[in-house]
């Protein structure tokens, strides 16, 4: 036990920060999606001259220069306009720093792996903590060689980063790079360009509380008329005064519309991004808004009425209902999802799974939910799982940062806690413990009953009684699991003086001394009364 590492405390997640609810504009005529083109292709020219900008000033910058380059922007568009492409540029451009950290972070592991790899005999076998040497001499060859590819590779990105130097691709890198691969891609040319020209357009506005309706560059009124502030060349292209253009359709967000509507009423601030999907031939329009932090529920009232401990799969989630002392009441349920096809189709099979899980856990009156915090970043590595591709890419399929997400956004809205507990050894002790005596179990489904046990304060172990051989304690103490509240529970029994056994004649008690203190297996249970709780754990 003493290689284990320490586990952490189960908490309690925080909700969202934010709302982001999208509907389409439907019935746009020719001149709304000209214009539409126009506006966002000429913002985005200056939203990419911007992030190169911002990019070329790199650790140097500062308000000033952000000044400098808003007043420059304010001349071909507006100030409303010149402060969305700044702050977007900025957001950019720190989203690039953190992605360049975590690169870093991925060639450190790798290299520390290969080295202590290299370090080893060849053909050395592993263990289940650390991997052996490789297996051949052509191997650790070609591993050497790949060290020093990666060595390379981490001291040029070190290099950008204390530079300030990020590498930031507006449209997508990988897009950028289907561009020469259009057959496998399924694409033509055309195809390709216009959608990396809708990728790089920007048509998106932030809110300001006071203004009316909330944003007074994109604006959307109670009723669904949308119209937008016109940049200052395209100012002839308007149809209402004030140079904005109204769009002939009308809209209506059908998720958290009266929400949305109560901000438009209070003029509260609300962000508009419109887009267009090229798949699909669509235009739609996003509205997001911040919310604020809804206080935690301490752990302590989340778990009052149990627990649904939940397991993350690859193809499922498995949970299991806990009662108040960890016994797994019911039948275990599975929500099966399909991560295949398109990110579209991934999400709303995410989002299906979840919103039966929290079905599920109303119907059983269960106030909180039980789920591991996972973190793949440093574990699906070529270099750490080496030929395992079918577990490095099992690993790296699990959607564990979008699931997190989303269950923590749509528990809030149901009133239902998410509670996070330490990953380590849930599977293998769930296993361990829980897997055979459930009969019917698979290994996921005792990994849930390990979650939930963990996150109620209880160990993963099953705490049952030995078979006694006699009535003496060869066998060991009894271990029966009392409840939290009973006092003294992990503490040895006290002492109650008097005679040991009946044989005894009264005042000869002091004679036998303290028991506990003599090298037996267990400790003496003759001298104390022991009440035990009435729900027994299994």
């Amino acid at each position: 036990m003493g290689g284990l590492r320490s586990i952490a405390a189960p908490f309690v997640a925080s909700g969202p920060s934010g709302v982001a609810v999208r509907t389409r504009l439907k019935q746009l005529t020719p001149d709304d999606e000209k214009v539409l083109r126009q506006v966002g292709g000429h913002l985005g020219s200056l939203a990419s001259k911007d992030l190169k900008a911002r990019c070329r000033v790199g650790l140097e910058h500062s308000g000033q220069a952000w000044a400098v380059r808003k007043r420059e922007l304010t001349a071909l568009s507006s100030s409303l306009w010149a402060g969305s492409i700044t702050k977007a540029s900025h957001e950019q451009w720190a989203l690039a720093r953190r992605c360049q950290l975590t690169h870093i972070q991925n060639l450190e592991a790798g290299v520390r792996t290969i080295e202590d790899r290299l370090s080893r005999p060849v053909g050395q076998k592993g263990t289940g903590k650390a991997p052996g040497g490789y297996r051949s001499a052509r191997e650790w060859h070609a591993k050497s060689r790949r060290l020093r590819v990666l060595q390379d590779r981490l001291t040029a990105a070190r290099a950008d980063r204390e530079a300030g130097v990020v590498h930031v691709v507006r449209g997508g890198k990988r897009l950028a790079r289907t561009r020469h691969h259009l057959e496998t891609a399924q694409l033509t040319k055309s195809q390709w360009r216009g959608r990396w020209e809708a990728e790089r357009w920007f048509c998106q506005a932030d809110g300001e509380s006071g203004k009316r309706y909330g944003n007074e560059t994109i604006r959307i009124s109670p009723d669904g008329e949308v119209s937008l502030k016109l940049p200052a060349p395209l100012t002839h292209l308007a149809n209402a005064p004030h140079g904005r253009y109204v769009l002939a359709c009308r809209v209506a967000f059908a998720h958290r519309g009266g929400e949305w509507a109560d901000r438009v009423a209070a003029d509260r601030a609300i962000a508009y991004r419109i887009h267009l999907d090229t798949c699909r031939d669509r235009w739609y329009v996003t509205a997001s808004w911040q919310v604020p932090l809804t206080p935690a529920l301490p752990i302590e009232a989340a778990l009052a009425r149990g627990v649904i401990g939940v397991d993350m799969n690859a193809d499922h989630l498995a949970a299991w209902h806990l009662d108040t002392h960890g016994n797994p009441t019911g039948s275990p349920r599975r929500f099966f999802y399909d991560l295949t096809g398109t990110a579209g189709h991934r999400d709303a099979q995410v989002r299906h799974a979840l919103t039966r899980l929290l079905h599920w856990t109303r119907t059983c009156g269960v106030k909180a939910i039980a789920v591991e915090d996972l973190d793949f970043a440093a574990e699906k590595t070529r270099e750490k799982h080496g030929r395992r591709t079918r577990f490095r890419r099992l690993i790296s399929g699990m959607p564990t940062g979008k699931l997190r997400a989303r269950l923590a956004s749509m528990a809030d809205a149901t009133g239902i806690a998410v509670i996070a507990v330490d990953p380590a050894y849930t599977s293998r002790w769930g296993a361990q413990h829980w897997q055979k005596p459930l009969t019917t179990t698979t290994r996921h489904d005792a990994a849930a009953v390990a979650i939930g046990r963990r996150a109620q304060g209880h160990p993963i172990r099953r705490r049952t009684t030995p078979p006694p051989q006699h009535r003496s304690d060869a066998v060991g103490h009894r271990t029966v699991q009392a409840r939290l509240v009973v006092p003294g529970r992990e503490e040895p029994r006290p002492r109650i003086p008097g005679p040991r056994t009946r044989s005894v004649p009264p005042g000869c008690g002091a004679n036998a001394g303290n028991q506990n203190a003599q090298h037996r297996p267990g400790r003496s249970a003759e001298h104390e009364t022991w009440q035990q709780d009435s729900q027994l754990s299994l």
